[in-house]
């Protein structure tokens, strides 16, 4: 079902993998999460997007083009080639076509953070036990990606950053600490 903000045009469907229907293998790349594990999964980029666009000043035209990017990141991972990334963006759009999606709660500097980065965790820790080594690298790069579109989305005036210009230090080290709490740079 379409509906206002998907990225998906009106009856438009996804290419059928080979051997098998797509929902056939989103089960399959569900079937090994707990239902806690799988919202944790699906909740991950969202909270991404707010602690990402919570880093600048606020203006509103840089927190619409902030938002925007972040939605335009999770809607990106339609084209991994990691079917994990793929039922898991289909099920983000799922729940918010049931209209029964969590809402996100606002970052806050005192503790935010600590308990993004630490869910963060969290799922590296979920991934290895449960997902192929390929779709764990794959979702943990897609989400960082989406914080990485974020923080690149707007310059301080709200403006489109102009490409190479560099991200602010709070938006740099926050990629940064996203980057090692998913394990795809080292600590220290």
């Amino acid at each position: 079902m379409s509906h206002t903000g998907s990225p998906d045009p009106a009856g438009a469907t996804a290419p059928e993998p080979a051997g098998g229907t797509t929902r056939d293998a989103r089960l399959a790349a569900t079937a090994a999460y707990s239902p806690e594990e799988w919202r944790l999964l699906i909740r991950l980029p969202g909270r991404v997007i707010v602690a990402a666009s919570s880093t600048s000043p606020r203006n509103p035209a840089r927190t619409v083009a902030e938002g925007l990017a972040g939605l335009d990141g999770i809607a990106a991972g339609r084209a991994f080639d990691s079917e994990l990334v793929r039922a898991v963006v289909a099920a983000i759009y799922a729940e918010s076509d049931d209209g029964h999606s969590a809402p996100v709660r606002a970052h806050h500097a005192d503790g935010g953070l600590r308990e993004l980065l630490r869910s963060c965790r969290t799922v590296v820790a979920t991934l290895a036990r449960h997902a192929d080594p390929a779709d764990s690298a794959a979702y943990r790069q897609w989400v960082q990606s989406v914080a990485a579109r974020v923080c690149r989305a707007a310059g301080p005036d709200g403006r489109p950053r102009p490409f190479g210009d560099p991200v602010e230090p709070e938006q740099r080290e926050l990629l940064d600490r996203l980057g090692e709490a998913l394990g795809l740079r080292p600590t220290g």
